[in-house]
């Protein structure tokens, strides 16, 4: 009896073990399979020309290559999340970018530790994919393939 519990809990482990660990970090450009070229723009300045000079990178970066073939990934953390915020001026620049394929990261740390120094959860762009650690993400992506690029 003692076996059988104990064989049943070994497989129990071993099944959990072996299931893939589901994790907003580990989120790679999935709808630009074909992408030759991979790009990760850091964002964790709250500075409006450093955010300015983000947003134009990504739009140069899909006037210079075909749309199809590259993928824009935007890690914004810190002071960066400023920019995904629903009332940042430049919101349509963001969500044109956004329809255009490029893909805008927001640290759920961040928002978390604004939540708590501030009483209050911001608001932020809908469209924006959230991620637990904005830097765990920007690391994932270097590590698959992905140049970092902080303008």
């Amino acid at each position: 009896m003692r076996s059988q519990i104990f064989s049943a809990l070994m497989l129990a482990l071993l099944a959990f073990a072996a299931m893939p660990m589901a994790s907003a970090q580990q989120v790679p450009f999935q709808d630009k399979p074909f992408a030759e070229h991979k790009i990760v723009l850091q964002l964790s300045d709250g500075d409006a020309k450093k955010q300015a000079l983000v947003l134009s990178v990504a739009n140069n970066l899909l006037k210079a290559y075909d749309p199809d073939k590259v993928a824009i990934e935007v890690v914004a953390f810190g002071p960066g999340v400023d920019l995904l915020l629903s009332g940042n001026e430049r919101r349509r620049q963001v969500e044109s970018l956004i329809a255009q394929g490029v893909r805008f990261d927001i640290c759920l740390n961040t928002v978390d530790t604004i939540e708590r120094e501030t009483g209050k959860r911001p608001e932020f762009i809908p469209t924006a994919t959230p991620v637990q650690v904005g830097v765990g993400q920007i690391l994932f992506l270097a590590e698959n393939g992905y140049t970092l690029v902080r303008p």
